[in-house]
Order: C-alpha cells, then sequence, then structure tokens
C-alpha cells in the first residue's frame, strides 16, 4: 500500500497522529494506541486533513477531552509501516474513505456556486 501524507498534529513531540490518503481508495489513520486491537486515539483536529468533498468513513467516539478512538484493520504489513514515522505509543489503521455527499438546499447551493466559479 502506498501512502501520502495529509496532515498531522496533536502532540509536542516530532511523532504525531497522522492522516494519510492510501491507493486503496482509504485512509490511513496513524494515532496512539487504546488497550483495543484495531482502535485508536486521535486529536479532533486531524479530521481537517481529510481530501476535499470526503470524510473518515469510521465509527468515531468522542472521548470529550478533544479526541476521539476509531477502529479499522491494524496495518501489520512491513512495507506499509516502514512509510510511517511511529511514536513508541502509536499505531496505524486503516479506514475507507467516503466520498461527501450533498443533499436539498446544500446540493443546490454547491451547484450554483460551481456555476459561477466554472464562469
Amino acid at each position: 500500500m502506498r501512502v501520502e501524507f495529509l496532515g498531522s498534529g496533536g502532540s509536542g513531540q516530532g511523532h504525531c497522529p497522522t492522516l494519510y490518503s492510501t491507493d486503496q481508495d482509504s485512509y490511513l489513520v496513524q494515532g496512539w494506541q487504546t488497550d483495543y486491537l484495531g482502535t485508536i486515539e486521535i486529536p479532533h483536529l486531524l479530521l481537517g486533513f481529510a481530501e476535499p468533498d470526503t470524510f473518515v468513513g469510521a465509527n468515531m467516539t468522542d472521548t470529550g477531552r478533544g479526541t476521539f478512538t476509531l477502529a479499522g484493520r491494524p496495518i501489520t504489513d512491513a512495507e506499509t509501516l516502514d512509510q510511517l514515522d511511529l511514536a513508541e505509543d502509536e499505531t496505524a489503521i486503516e479506514v475507507p474513505r467516503r466520498e461527501r455527499k450533498f443533499y436539498g438546499e446544500a446540493a443546490a447551493r454547491r451547484s450554483v456556486l460551481g456555476s459561477v466559479s466554472t464562469s
């Protein structure tokens, strides 16, 4: 799996939770380990690095302290792990990348804005 760096933040150290796009139409999310296999903790701000009109397609739980926990497929293959800069307390998971859909008035506004910007 090839990964492309999108953004990182949430820690004062050189290693930070990080969001990557993959060549598998998914996101790879690097975050703090939890007590549950395939579940990590990330700062809220990390989701702001998602590609335009997409979102992380995984259930998230707000911890109430500025972070979410989310679950996905644990990354275990050496080729992918070699592309990451993991701190001792971090691990990585793969989650679906979903396309954002707009409905109703939001879709109409996007349609009008799209036609204005192409003029």
